[in-house]
C-alpha cells in the first residue's frame, strides 16, 4: 500500500477527501522516493483511488497503468471536507473521524463495506497487489485485512509518501511493514 504524496491540505492537516488538489513538489519528490521500496516485486494487480493525487503517486512510482478502483476514494468528509480537526473540535469537542458523525459524509459502516471489497479483490487476485490511495482510507483498509473495525484504523498513524505491506503469517493476516519512507 502507498499513501499518496503530501499535497498542501495533507500538509495542513486539513480533510481532504472529493477536492482533487494536486501534488506538491515535496510531493512529488516524496512519490519518486518510493520507487526504490517497490522495486523488484511482480504485482498480481495494481489499483488507485480515483483522485488525481493518488493517480499522480502511482504514475511518478512507474505505475502509470494503475486500473482506478472508486473503493480506494478517501473517506467521504461531507461538511467536514477542507477543516482540520482542530477547528471541527471547536463546536464537536469529542469528534473523531473513526466515530463521528461527519455531516454529510460516510459513516464508518459505510468506509468498511467499501474497504471489504478491496480486501477480497486483493485476496483472490494470483499475486501481491500494490495499491495507491489516501491515510484514512489505508488506515481501514489496514483493520479490515486484520479482521478489525474501521475505528482501529486510528491506531496506524500513515505519513505521506509510504509504504506498507498487508500479508498474512501461517494463515494470520498480519501488518508486515508500515509507514515505510525513503529519506526522511
Amino acid at each position: 500500500m502507498v499513501r499518496h504524496g503530501e499535497t498542501e491540505w495533507s500538509r495542513d492537516g486539513r480533510h481532504t477527501s472529493t477536492t482533487d488538489l494536486p501534488l506538491t513538489t515535496e510531493g512529488e519528490r516524496q512519490a519518486a522516493a518510493v520507487v526504490p521500496l517497490l522495486a523488484g516485486v511482480e504485482f498480481a494487480q495494481v489499483l488507485t483511488s480515483p483522485r488525481g493525487r493518488a493517480r499522480r503517486t502511482a504514475e511518478i512510482a512507474g505505475y502509470g497503468g494503475a486500473t482506478v478502483d472508486d473503493d480506494l476514494s478517501e473517506w467521504r468528509y461531507g461538511a467536514y471536507e477542507g477543516i482540520t480537526t482542530a477547528v471541527i473540535r471547536e463546536t464537536d469537542p469529542t469528534w473523531t473521524v473513526w466515530e463521528g458523525p461527519t455531516p454529510g459524509g460516510e459513516s464508518p459502516a459505510e468506509v468498511e463495506a467499501r474497504l471489504d471489497r478491496v480486501v477480497r479483490r486483493v485476496r483472490a487476485a494470483d499475486g501481491p497487489t500494490l495499491v495507491f490511495a489516501h491515510g484514512h482510507s489505508l488506515r481501514v483498509l489496514a483493520a479490515r485485512w486484520l479482521g478489525l473495525p474501521a475505528a482501529h484504523g486510528r491506531h496506524l498513524f500513515l505519513d505521506t509518501a509510504t509504504v506498507s505491506t498487508l500479508g498474512d503469517d501461517r494463515g494470520t493476516p498480519v501488518v508486515a511493514t508500515w509507514n515505510v519512507a525513503v529519506g526522511r
